[in-house]
């Protein structure tokens, strides 16, 4: 008896540490970004966003980016897809703090680029 009552402590103790690891891991702190685009961007263009260099989404008429962001120091990145026939990509840089929002709004110039403006949420709306 004495040996399946250890056993069961044992088994006990791996299942209790297998779970603190696993919400160690899933919790990471960060911050929520949300990236839009206006409605003028077009419809047969999608907006290619990329964070550190990999593409996260190309946007399309009528959606957007809402995702989270883990906390540090980011290179967001967008141009216009298909881009054979449009300017360079535009980067700036994001220093995100865990629990912020951030909002974008991506603008469509009309001399053929992409710029990227920080925007605000409405008051009292939440993403």
């Amino acid at each position: 008896m004495n040996s399946r009552f250890t056993s069961a402590i044992r088994l006990l103790l791996i299942l209790v540490f297998v779970c603190a690891v696993s919400i160690g891991t899933a919790a990471q702190p960060g911050g929520r970004l949300i990236v839009l685009r206006t409605a003028n961007f077009g419809w047969n263009i999608a907006l290619n966003l990329k964070i550190d260099g990999r593409t996260v989404a190309n946007i399309v008429q009528g959606r957007r980016y809402n995702q989270l962001v883990p906390a540090g120091r980011h290179v967001l990145t967008v141009s216009a897809v298909p881009n054979a026939y449009y300017s360079e990509p535009i980067s700036t840089v994001l220093n995100v703090r865990s629990g912020q929002t951030y909002v974008f709004t991506a603008l469509w110039d009309g001399s053929n680029r992409v710029a990227l403006a920080p925007s605000a949420l409405p008051p009292g709306q939440s993403y």
